[in-house]
């Protein structure tokens, strides 16, 4: 990093359905709770990022970095990110090089999404736009059909069984059970998740995270220090089209964001104490803690198995505590902070994609109490 950057305040609000509150409301709801959180006056804030990828789609609202900043007193200049799930990994990567490169002291990040005011058709036609509309769309394929592939190519070359698969989805609802902001609190067993309806052979119902509302708000400082820093921040892109890629069993965007990530924080795989990955299926959770240099290729199950030093996804993950797309990567640098506080360890990190891993970003952070 070129400047010491502090997570000096974050808020949220719960991620599920919430019928009664608009993408404003969300917002203002996050934003006031990170202020109050970071113990700083709006007046504080210089700047605004905003992330969000379908407001014009579900809420028929674009232009949400103006209207994040209406909710300030002093309305500071603002912009919105859109990199389909990958917004708010984007969003705080914007942040940042405004703070190294001394544009702005103190900025404000916000992920919100409104995902259940609409029909579900409409929602998977929305998200579909994180595909490619030339190469993926016109096969009918969707997002599960798509992660679908995914997994029957990684069990064809790893052996996984659905029985294993099972244990991803239920450890995350396991760990969702004692998250307050999780959209479901509820503990599932692998043979339910097995159970449940085949949605795109072989994942079924239970191994696809859930479309919900919320909104997450973060305050980045270089002028107000605090016990949280932001040791690294990186983002990567590969092709859209799963047609383009060399393999479907990992995602390079993932594995050169993270061997970015960890070169600026000088640290390594091992040094991690707590990870928030991007399990927007199943087979995701696997595929990303492999590209993480948590596991080796096929053995991303065996983390789930015996789980020990370092703990995954401990908020319920995209899974149980839902997934507001581009509010996602602003909530799990919350939790990653919130865990290493309460471990007392030194290092998390945060992992959060857009489409088929088209777009990866990493974030870093340092307990400096620790």
């Amino acid at each position: 990093m070129n400047a010491d950057i502090f997570l000096i305040g974050a808020g949220q609000t719960r991620f599920g359905e919430w019928w009664d509150k608009s993408l404003r409301t969300l917002m203002d709801e996050a934003i006031s709770a990170a202020i109050t959180d970071a113990g700083v006056t709006a007046l504080d804030i210089d700047f605004v990022v905003v992330a969000n990828m379908l407001g014009e789609a579900t809420c028929d609202q674009a232009h949400l970095g103006s209207m994040a900043a209406s909710l300030l007193p002093h309305r500071p200049p603002a912009l919105r990110t859109e990199a389909a799930c990958a917004s708010g990994a984007v969003a705080l990567h914007a942040a940042t090089a405004l703070l190294e490169s001394g544009r702005a002291e103190t900025v404000l990040v916000v992920g919100v999404e409104k995902m259940t005011d609409v029909p579900n058709d409409l929602v998977a036609a929305a998200l579909m736009g994180a595909a490619d509309a030339e190469r993926d769309a016109p096969s009918g394929l969707t997002f599960p059909g798509v992660f679908g592939l995914v997994a029957t190519r990684y069990m064809h070359e790893y052996g996984l069984t659905r029985e294993k698969l099972n244990i991803v989805s239920s450890r995350h609802h396991v760990n969702a059970v004692s998250n307050p902001n999780a959209q479901f609190r509820m503990a599932i067993s692998p043979e339910a998740v097995g159970a449940s309806p085949l949605v795109a052979d072989p994942l079924r119902l239970l191994d696809c995270s859930p479309v919900s509302d919320g909104a997450a708000a973060l305050i980045l400082s270089t002028k107000k220090e605090s016990d949280t820093r932001l040791a690294a921040s990186a983002i990567s892109t590969d092709a859209v089209s799963l047609t383009e890629r060399q393999t479907i069993t990992s995602f390079a965007a993932s594995r050169t964001a993270a061997m970015q990530a960890f070169a600026e924080a000088s640290i390594g795989p091992r040094d991690l104490s707590h990870v928030e990955l991007h399990d927007c299926f199943s087979i995701a959770a696997l595929v990303s803690v492999e590209d993480l240099g948590l596991a080796d290729p096929g053995m991303g199950i065996h983390l789930y198995e015996s789980e020990d030093h370092l703990t995954v996804n401990a908020s319920g993950g995209l899974k149980a505590c839902g997934h507001p797309v581009a509010a996602t990567g602003v909530k799990q640098l919350i939790d990653i902070r919130k865990q290493l506080r309460q471990s007392k360890k030194q290092w998390g990190l945060a992992h959060n994609f857009g489409g088929a891993a088209a777009t990866a970003g990493i974030h870093i952070l340092e307990n400096l109490h620790a």
